[in-house]
């Protein structure tokens, strides 16, 4: 009973022993022959005939040995990742669909006034590009003293073009009118009496004429002619800041905006932008100097 049992263990331990290789062949063509006594992850160690022991890398195994070696569930695992897969062992990529997408129809001769008119963004940049060009008429008209619904029709038929046409154009300035007395039609001609010391008439009256104090005349200030701000009203009309004196005892200050007038009995203050005044009809206002059109100074009869 002995004997078999013995028979039955030695064999089990073959069976349970690595395996042995007759022979392995290596990717230079050489090849080695003996017993695997070990293996690892970086390859494994052969005893050749001669009681030689070699370490061979999985490497450097052919792909023929790497798959013979494979069918060893021990060696399995360490040359898996070393044999090189095969065409039917790659998985096929899933098919990628494309699914059907709505795109927008671009028109055939797009039109960009037509782009702008029926977006609503364009919509609103066409009319602010309107209004700023009917406000660009309306400072043009206050520059160039020019009529002022006359510039804001041809602006608002001619966008853009209208407030250029304007712009290239001269300034109007204002004159006082003069009375012109037409030849023939003057006063009757007077008689030249000379006096016993040499002089006339008429060089007696000039001389009397340049002793007496020169009577003030009317003043016109316009927009176009004239730059209305704070420097130049401090100026030209000192008189009338703070209490009358000098020419605001003399004259009588009219004002004209683009709106209305005012006859203005003193300048209460002036800052850099308007300037505050005390008028006669509405008391006291400011006046921005942008909406200042004319400055008239017409002396006081007594």
């Amino acid at each position: 009973m002995r004997k078999p049992f013995f028979l039955i263990c030695v064999w089990l331990a073959f069976a349970v022993r690595l395996p042995a290789a007759d022979s392995v062949t290596l990717t230079d063509g050489s090849s080695f022959s003996g017993e695997i006594v070990k293996s690892d992850d970086n390859g494994i160690m052969l005893h050749c005939d001669g009681d030689v022991y070699t370490n061979l890398p999985w490497s450097r195994f052919s792909q023929q040995t790497l798959k013979d070696l494979g069918q060893n569930p021990k060696l399995a695992g360490y040359v898996e990742p070393f044999i090189e897969p095969t065409e039917s062992r790659h998985v096929a990529p899933p098919e990628i669909k494309i699914n059907p997408v709505t795109r927008l129809q671009l028109a055939a001769n797009p039109s960009v006034i037509g782009g702008f008119v029926k977006s609503s963004v364009g919509l609103v940049m066409l009319i602010l590009l309107y209004i700023a060009n009917l406000y660009a008429a309306f400072e043009v008209a206050l520059v160039r003293n020019r009529p002022l619904f006359q510039v804001l029709g041809v602006s608002a038929l001619l966008p853009i073009i209208g407030p250029g046409i304007y712009v290239y154009l001269p300034v109007v300035i204002d004159r006082p009118a003069q009375e012109v007395v037409p030849a023939g039609e003057g006063a009757p001609a007077e008689k030249i009496a000379v006096k016993p010391g040499g002089e006339t008439d008429i060089e007696v009256e000039a001389a009397a004429a340049a002793s007496q104090p020169k009577k003030p005349t009317e003043q016109v200030y316009a927009r176009g002619k004239f730059t209305f701000n704070k420097r130049f009203v401090e100026t030209k009309f000192a008189g009338f800041a703070g209490e009358p004196k000098g020419d605001g005892l003399k004259y009588i200050m009219t004002l004209k905006t683009t709106t209305e007038g005012f006859t203005v009995e003193r300048i209460a203050q002036t800052g850099t932008s308007d300037a505050i005044l005390e008028t006669k009809e509405r008391g006291q206002v400011t006046v921005p100097y942008a909406d200042i059109q004319e400055i008239k100074l017409t002396p006081i009869t007594t």
